[in-house]
């Protein structure tokens, strides 16, 4: 009776008049251990699920860290493009065990599709041509070789398979052979410059059908001939247009006069008679050199565009007298000087923060800076 009594002993809750027996009391324990266990098994169990997580996305991290951008075919051409100029140490990052897209100098890749968009390769001491593996690179909008001094021969044909190119630059080497007329198939050409090489021959025509070409820099060659007549015709827009310091001989093209040049460079080279169709009042030509030809025209007929701010004339056989309206010019730079003019400088505007260099050796031209007019 005893046992049986204390396990069915009631035990009563003063304040609230409830009443348990022992037996009541156990359970209730037993059930907040066992819950107690269930919260920290759960806990555990989150726990495991968050460590596995956390493993899941260092892998994933990982892996996408080791995955190479570079695409597999482009850099075999970077390789051999490198093997062809004798592994120079200018192409040191190119290295086959890393990526050609972040760790390669002289390159640059398209961020969506990892392909190579730009080749620049500046200053360095490569020796040999420029090889035919440039054409291998489909994608690439920029070809740069420049400054290299021991790049030799012609102007690659390969290129002529680079359809996305926007900018080539193959200036400051060695190059030899005619300027190619393939290069006009590169319709997406915005700026082309082959300047500071020996090349020789004649300007093809054809560069005038580039559709997109807003630089055009044949400057300082050994161009011959005259200058074609379609550059009064560019399709789409109007280049910069830089001839200087070739051998181009004959007159300019009246064509010519259609255009709008912003930039025009034709000094130092052999060419005759009238120039006066590049100006007018409503162009907007702001640069116009012509230094050191054979030109002829009458200074004082000439309407200049009211944007001119460089305007170099030197050394050719230009008569008249300085217009007046120049005095309205907003002009930078000014050099008139070893020619034929006469008559007196006008008075205002620019004309007289020129030094005397600038109007000196003329048959007769007077005032400030000059002597007085007697």
């Amino acid at each position: 009776m005893d046992g049986q009594g204390s396990r069915g002993e009631v035990v009563c809750d003063g304040g609230t008049f409830k009443c348990r027996t022992i037996l009541d009391l156990l359970l209730e324990k037993s059930i907040n251990i066992a819950q107690k266990k269930k919260k920290r098994s759960t806990r555990a169990e989150a726990n495991m699920k968050a460590l596995f997580l956390s493993l899941l996305i260092c892998t994933l991290l990982s892996l996408s860290l080791s995955k190479e951008r570079c695409n597999s075919h482009d850099k075999k051409v970077l390789l051999q493009i490198k093997k062809h100029f004798g592994d120079p140490y200018l192409l040191a990052s190119w290295k086959s065990d890393t990526d050609c897209c972040t760790d390669w100098y002289q390159v640059e890749c398209d961020s969506t599709t990892n392909r190579i968009i730009s080749l620049t390769v500046f200053a360095g001491n490569l020796s040999g041509q420029i090889p035919a593996a440039v054409g291998d690179l489909p994608y690439l909008q920029t070809l740069v070789f420049r400054k290299l001094t021991n790049v030799t021969g012609p102007i690659q044909p390969a290129i002529a398979k680079l359809v996305h190119l926007k900018f080539l630059r193959l200036d400051w080497l060695h190059l030899t052979g005619t300027v190619p007329d393939f290069l006009s198939q590169l319709k997406n050409l915005t700026f082309l410059d082959l300047s500071f090489n020996g090349l020789s021959g004649s300007i093809p025509s054809s560069l005038a059908l580039l559709p997109n070409l807003g630089a055009l820099h044949l400057d300082r060659n050994k161009l011959t001939g005259s200058i074609p007549e379609s550059f009064g015709t560019f399709k789409g827009s109007i280049p910069d247009l830089y001839l200087s310091h070739n051998q181009l001989t004959g007159e300019i093209p009246a064509s010519l006069g259609n255009m709008d040049f912003s930039v025009i460079d034709l000094s130092r080279n052999k060419l005759v008679g009238d120039a006066s169709m590049l100006f007018g009042l409503n162009k907007t030509t702001q640069n116009v050199y012509l230094s050191r030809n054979i030109f002829q025209l009458n200074l004082s007929n000439v309407v200049f565009p009211s944007g001119m701010a460089n305007l170099d004339i030197n050394h050719n056989k230009i008569f008249g007298s300085i217009p007046p309206q120049m005095t309205q010019l907003p002009l930078q730079s000014l050099n008139v000087s070893y020619n034929r003019l006469c008559g007196q400088i006008p008075v205002g505007g620019k004309l007289q923060s020129f030094d005397y260099s600038t109007y000196f050796h003329n048959r007769c031209l007077c005032g400030a800076p000059l002597e007085n007019c007697k």
